[in-house]
């Protein structure tokens, strides 16, 4: 029986819903039959690492540490196993400009975006940056942290006198902020799951907000929020499904990404899916659409992690 380390919490913004993640797929872990042990990544994460109490490890942070490849070299470092990317491929998807770069070269299409540091804003002047941000890119526009999840940070601009307020709300959770034209569309994210025969996009979420509602971290994670997730069959009228679970196969490999990972993209009303980010710990609690997913899928919560477990016990460290 495997002995498994669930990684969650850590001292990103984004700790409590990694703890959530964590407690998730404990319970389906321990329903699986295997055994389980929570570790933080506090001053006793390098003492547990080197006992090796554990077999595998499964990471379930969020932000920080635990998705730009930090704790995964660490996990290298130490020879564990462990479900999920390699810290390569953990750092560059975790930079949104870095990801957006390698989803654009590799032919998959993603919104046009600049990324700028806070420094740029003192040394040219805010007013100058915000004309040539306007006749480049456009109103509206997205502002995002370069780095970090969970739509922490995030605005949708639509009056440039709103750049300014947005532009400080993404600052306060990263030093590079990205600017990318909002695309009109249906926003859907899809799972990718590989399971050991290689990576298949699961059926795409459609996520619905009510009228003039913004994706946000509350919208993500509160149970009684108002956004509705629809799983979209192949035959969808509304747009091509088939051909959005394709791109986001393309953007996991093109990311080399492993085991699972999350795509997130628009379907612009031309029909075409526009690529906006790929998170590679997908959440776990039981607002998240990766666990959705696979219940749609008629796949089993417990089976799937387990398998998981196994295949990365069997990789080695």
């Amino acid at each position: 029986m495997h002995q498994v380390a669930v990684i969650s919490g850590g001292l990103s913004h984004e700790r409590d819903v990694s703890v959530r993640s964590g407690r998730r797929l404990a319970e389906q872990l321990v329903k699986s039959g295997l055994e389980v042990d929570h570790w933080d990544v506090d001053e006793r994460f390098l003492g547990l690492l080197s006992g090796r109490t554990a077999d595998v490890a499964f990471v379930t942070l969020h932000g920080g540490s635990g998705e730009n490849g930090t704790v995964q070299a660490l996990l290298e470092l130490a020879g564990l196993p462990y479900v999920g990317s390699t810290a390569g491929a953990c750092r560059g998807a975790y930079d949104k400009a870095i990801a957006k770069t390698r989803i654009a070269e590799g032919g998959v299409a993603t919104p046009p975006w600049v990324t700028l540091p806070s420094t740029i804003f003192r040394e040219v002047g805010p007013e100058n940056l915000y004309q040539l941000v306007d006749s480049v890119i456009g109103l509206p526009l997205v502002v995002k942290p370069v780095q970090g999840g969970s739509s922490l940070g995030v605005s949708v601009v639509r009056d440039e006198k709103d750049l300014p307020g947005a532009l400080v709300q993404a600052f306060a959770y990263a030093s590079e902020v990205l600017l990318e034209a909002f695309v009109e569309g249906f926003e859907v994210t899809v799972p990718v799951l590989d399971l050991g025969d290689g990576p298949k996009a699961l059926a795409p979420m459609l996520i619905e907000l009510p009228p003039g509602a913004v994706y946000d971290y509350q919208m993500r994670y509160d149970a009684s929020s108002d956004v509705r997730y629809t799983s979209l069959s192949d035959d969808d009228p509304r747009f091509d499904v088939a051909t959005v679970r394709a791109v986001a196969e393309r953007v996991h490999a093109l990311l080399g990404l492993r085991d699972l990972s999350r795509v997130d993209m628009v379907v612009g009303r031309d029909g075409q899916p526009q690529v906006l980010e790929a998170a590679v710990t997908p959440g776990l609690t039981e607002t998240s659409t990766f666990p959705l997913a696979v219940t749609s899928a008629g796949l089993e919560l417990a089976d799937v992690y387990a398998t998981l477990v196994s295949n990365a016990k069997k990789r080695g460290g």
